[in-house]
């Protein structure tokens, strides 16, 4: 399983589709939904109202294994 580049915890599917939609499709490392939201400087509530939104419209990078 992969861990966040930034402080080391591992990261779900929802961490890495999100790192994926909202920095580079292309990533083989990524940042878990805390340190993506500091990055953005977004707060980490939004990030998770815009997965949803995202999961609502079938969004492929979102789906649950």
């Amino acid at each position: 399983m992969s861990v966040c580049q930034r402080c080391g915890r591992e990261l779900t599917a929802l961490d890495i589709g999100a790192h994926r939609k909202f920095v580079n499709r292309g990533s083989t490392s990524f940042f878990c939904k805390t340190c993506l939201a500091a990055w953005l400087g977004v707060p980490e509530a939004l990030l998770d109202q815009k997965i949803e939104a995202f999961q609502k419209q079938g969004c492929t990078l979102f789906v649950q294994p």
